[in-house]
């Protein structure tokens, strides 16, 4: 199973609405395969020139070490000299939450979620909230 076009707009579409649900700052939402290729991105007016940036190091970071950013953050806090040097290798990895992997029902990893524009927890619940409308699994990494 592969990470359809049409999946990766509900889970934006699901996403920001859930921000407008809680009254949230402006939000950023990009979507990528499984293979780190960018799906789909949306921000809404307002966000910042750097949030589509970090929304993409959110999600490239859940999926270079498949695991979701609140994981990936603890990871970079026990281990600071790995995280410099992921960092240093990658095309950008932004390890805090809101980074969230996007799995099938059996566990395969179909590609990963990047949210930012409010707290990590707020972007990780839009997140959440997209994937789960999308019929999908959210990993977190909490």
């Amino acid at each position: 199973m592969t990470l359809k076009l049409s999946k990766a707009s509900t889970i934006i579409r699901v996403a920001l609405k859930k921000a407008a649900e809680l009254n949230l700052k402006p939000m950023t939402v990009v979507v990528l395969d499984a293979g780190g290729h960018m799906k789909a991105m949306q921000r809404q007016d307002a966000t910042s020139n750097l949030r589509p940036q970090i929304a993409h190091g959110k999600a490239n970071g859940a999926l270079a070490l498949g695991m979701g950013t609140f994981a990936l953050e603890k990871l970079y806090t026990e281990r600071p000299h790995f995280g410099e040097a992921l960092n240093a290798i990658s095309e950008g990895i932004v390890p805090v939450g809101g980074g969230v992997l996007v799995r099938d029902k059996r566990g395969n990893i179909l590609g990963a979620v990047g949210v930012t524009g409010d707290t990590s927890d707020q972007d990780a619940l839009c997140a959440v909230a997209g994937i789960e409308a999308a019929g999908l699994i959210a990993d977190t990494g909490q």
